[in-house]
């Protein structure tokens, strides 16, 4: 049995902290663990972010998707925005000496640390966040 649940946003810094309330409103529902909870909400929370920021430059016009898709004992997470993508092969490593100190570039190396896959598609404009629950 497989089951889906979709968020829009608007691309607005303050829909950001919809995320928060999106994610908890599925931890009754699919058993989702404490552990598991914070890695799923800062995971979401750099995946849209990003999408808001980088894909769709802060236009308010366009939307950010996020679909959410429970399979046996998984939980995945599709972040889709408006924009054009971006390289994902190409970012720099944000534990290089040289970009210690840089404020932003660690997004896309959290989610990678804090979920069990993370898979790109449509040029980038697509990243779709798995957890195992």
């Amino acid at each position: 049995m497989s089951s889906t649940t979709m968020l829009t946003l608007t691309s607005d810094r303050k829909n950001i902290a919809r995320v928060e309330t999106f994610v908890e409103s599925l931890v009754d529902k699919y058993h989702i663990s404490p552990d598991i909870y914070g890695n799923i909400l800062i995971s979401l929370t750099e995946a849209v972010t990003n999408a808001i920021i980088h894909g769709n430059d802060n236009d308010a016009s366009k939307r950010v998707f996020v679909k959410l898709k429970k399979k046996k004992d998984k939980i995945a997470f599709q972040i889709s925005d408006e924009g054009r993508g971006f390289n994902f092969d190409g970012l720099p490593d944000p534990t290089a000496p040289e970009n210690l100190l840089k404020l932003g570039g660690r997004g896309v190396f959290l989610m990678k640390q804090l979920s069990d896959d993370v898979v790109f598609s449509e040029n980038g404009s697509t990243v779709e966040i798995q957890f195992n629950i």
